[in-house]
């Protein structure tokens, strides 16, 4: 192995351990940017030495106990050692950190629960915990929430400043405070999975290190607040989902859409898990969330043997309903994509060029995409070169980039061939 392939591999496992070690130094010395700083310091640590010493047996570990050692020689740096001293373990390598004194035992989804305390405003407390618990850059937060990267920058740094300065307790919420926090919660581990199922940047379409850790949460939110139907919803969608993961890329890491991918390679216990979590979502309310009706159109594909046996009328209906729920353009974009296969890409392209005029999708890489599909299928196929052009200088992740610069390549063949 080079030195760039050791680097490089030593990077991949400190983004995956990044969010548990995270965990558990928050929990540890009560400090958010102290907690950051140990964990890159352990990363440094670890490319200095497993080049030369090997990679040990358990990295995660490793990590944590090298972060765990550095906390201690910082403290002793600080008039508060003797008091802070306490509340750390003995640096012994061992395979997970102590458990927390709490009903969640899990330091991952403990600090979600801390970093979403209601004093931060939602935008702040969803964009730190997007930055803590998935690791996710300011340009991916600023993607998941469609706006500019210096804003979100400023909110992750004045959500710190504000829980540093307002000496918020780091205890897991119970009763009613718990309950004003999961809204958040949710929507943190639906756009982590979100990164993981399209990545924003980097060579590969997918990171299921995101979807994993994203699914596992859910899982977890669904033991630890069994009675909420938006809960159950949002761990049928991620069950979903995860079912198609396995055949969304092809053999060269290329992206597969979806009327083309084959479905025997759908995973069978997820689709059986995810609809077994949609039913128990209905059992619980009569009024469906964004997440269980989000859920309902992954079913509905769940359901579809062929590409062809789509209930797209049901899909329509459904995303009619989620842009009820949850206003946005990006749903009604998905829902001109489910008119076009549902009454034609006529009616649907009239939607697509509502939502353009309209501005706020002008930069996202997905409505030229689409709009290209369009036009591709009216035979408009120079207009359908220029919007997948746009759609590729758009698209910052090199396989969706690929796939854009690929259907604009056969837009220009097929308008040659008139």
């Amino acid at each position: 192995m080079t030195a760039a392939d050791s680097t490089t591999a030593i990077e991949t496992t400190f983004r995956i351990e990044r969010p548990r070690l995270i965990g558990a130094l928050v929990r540890m010395v009560r400090d958010i940017d102290l907690a950051e700083d140990l964990a890159q310091d352990a990363l440094v640590a670890a490319l200095e030495q497993w080049p030369r010493d090997g990679t040990p047996r358990n990295p995660g570990a490793w990590l944590t106990t090298v972060a765990k050692r550095k906390a201690i020689d910082r403290l002793r740096r600080d008039r508060r050692y003797e008091a802070k001293k306490a509340q750390l373990v003995a640096p012994t390598e061992v395979d997970e950190p102590v458990a927390p004194d709490d009903d969640i035992g899990d330091d991952r989804l403990r600090l979600l629960f801390v970093s979403c305390h209601p004093v931060l405003s939602v935008p702040s407390r969803i964009a730190l915990s997007l930055r803590l618990l998935g690791g996710l850059t300011t340009p991916e937060i600023a993607r998941a929430f469609l706006q500019p990267e210096a804003t979100v920058a400023q909110r992750i740094s004045r959500a710190k400043r504000t829980i540093a300065e307002s000496g918020l307790p780091f205890d897991v919420p119970t009763g009613d405070d718990r309950a004003a926090r999961i809204s958040s919660v949710l929507e943190v581990v639906y756009l982590v999975y979100n990164e993981g199922y399209a990545a924003t940047t980097g060579p590969d379409w997918l990171r299921p290190d995101l979807c994993g850790e994203a699914l596992r949460l859910a899982r977890l939110m669904a033991a630890v607040v069994p009675d909420d139907p938006e809960v159950h919803g949002l761990l049928a969608l991620l069950e979903l989902q995860s079912s198609r993961l396995a055949a969304r890329v092809g053999p060269d890491r290329e992206v597969v859409l979806l009327r083309d991918q084959d479905r025997r390679r759908w995973d069978r216990l997820l689709i059986t898990r995810g609809l077994a979590s949609l039913e128990r979502a209905h059992s619980l309310t009569d009024a469906p969330g964004p997440y269980t009706l989000q859920a309902e159109i992954a079913a509905c594909h769940a359901r579809a043997g062929r590409a062809d046996d789509t209930d797209w009328g049901r899909l329509v209906d459904l995303y009619g309903l989620l842009a009820r729920a949850m206003p946005s353009p990006v749903v009604e974009l998905n829902r001109a994509v489910a008119v076009s296969m549902h009454t034609g890409p006529a009616d649907a392209l009239t939607l697509v060029d509502e939502l353009l005029a309209e501005g706020s999708l002008d930069r996202y890489h997905l409505l030229h995409s689409v709009r290209g599909d369009l036009l591709a299928r009216l035979d408009r196929h120079v207009e359908a070169q220029e919007a997948f052009e746009r759609a590729a200088t758009l698209s910052s992740n090199v396989r969706e980039k690929a796939l854009s610069e690929a259907r604009a390549e056969a837009s220009a063949a097929a308008s040659d061939r008139r």
